[in-house]
């Protein structure tokens, strides 16, 4: 079956945002979120992504020790603060928080989305996870996620997900005109890999890449920031700096989708082959 290569008919204005997180106070965590919200959707932003574990900070090992405080769900009272702001604004966000399997109760990494109307889902569980995480507690997803927004699909991604070529081409196998991560990139070896791994993707597959960065401390790094949107030859578009908090506002246009696949038709080579999980999809009102 040919993967649907539909390009989207209006340009889309994404934000990437990232800001120091309080560890496992998911309350002031979601105030941090809301307000990025509220920040991007001033600057005309549709979608807004946070960085890997942002309701919680990135701190496997203290989740995992109290998951029954930490970890959340779509029903979560104590995100209503977050989807007011993106039903008043109208600006959709993905954030990275901990949540459990609800027919194993298993920990999983994950990213929550919201769109217009309020109303947050499951859109993804990362896949690669490490072995820290691992050893802390979390398992893999076990498919892909990909958001549907004015026309625009958007593969989801947490963080080590971007390591894995195979991740990024399952995502524009199946139409995916960007591919989003939220990541916890720290300094060092980190900064190396901020830089280098999602402008590859973005070549690798003709997409626009989206990543949203950790900017302060969790669970023994110290994120970079360098939250950050390339273009589908992986040039970069925005950058919010090194520093939270910070906002990277791009707008994907598809006429330049179109020209750049048109020129490196990669998804069109009859020898493409990629691993194919299953993968979710979820529509944004």
């Amino acid at each position: 079956m040919e993967p649907p290569f539909a390009l989207p008919s209006a340009p889309l204005t994404v934000a990437a945002g990232q800001a120091s997180c309080t560890p496992l106070d998911l309350p002031a965590n979601v105030a941090a979120a809301a307000d990025l919200v509220r920040r991007a959707a001033d600057r005309g932003a549709s979608l807004l992504v946070l960085p890997e574990l942002f309701l919680t900070g990135y701190e496997p090992r203290l989740i995992a020790a109290g998951p029954a405080a930490c970890t959340t769900d779509p029903a979560d009272p104590r995100l209503d603060p977050l989807a007011a702001v993106c039903a008043g604004t109208g600006t959709a966000v993905a954030v990275g928080a901990p949540v459990r399997d609800p027919g194993t109760g298993a920990l999983r990494i994950a990213v929550l989305v919201a769109g217009r109307d309020g109303r947050f889902t499951v859109g993804y569980c990362k896949q690669h996870v490490t072995p820290a995480e691992r050893a802390a507690g979390f398992g893999a997803g076990g498919g892909g996620g990909t958001v549907e927004l004015h026309g625009w699909r958007i593969g989801l991604g947490v963080c080590w997900d971007s390591a894995f070529p195979e991740h990024a081409r399952a995502a524009a196998l199946d139409g995916c005109h960007a591919y989003a991560v939220g990541a916890m990139f720290g300094r060092g070896g980190g900064v190396h890999q901020r830089a280098t791994v999602m402008p590859a993707r973005a070549l690798d597959n003709t997409c626009y890449a989206v990543l949203a960065n950790h900017s302060g401390p969790g669970g023994g790094y110290h994120g970079c920031g360098g939250s950050a949107v390339w273009d589908p030859r992986g040039a970069l578009l925005a950058d919010a700096g090194t520093d939270g908090p910070g906002l990277a506002v791009a707008v994907l246009e598809p006429e330049v989708l179109a020209r750049v696949r048109a020129e490196e038709p990669v998804l069109a080579d009859p020898s493409l082959r990629a691993p194919q999980h299953p993968r979710g999809s979820v529509r944004l009102r």
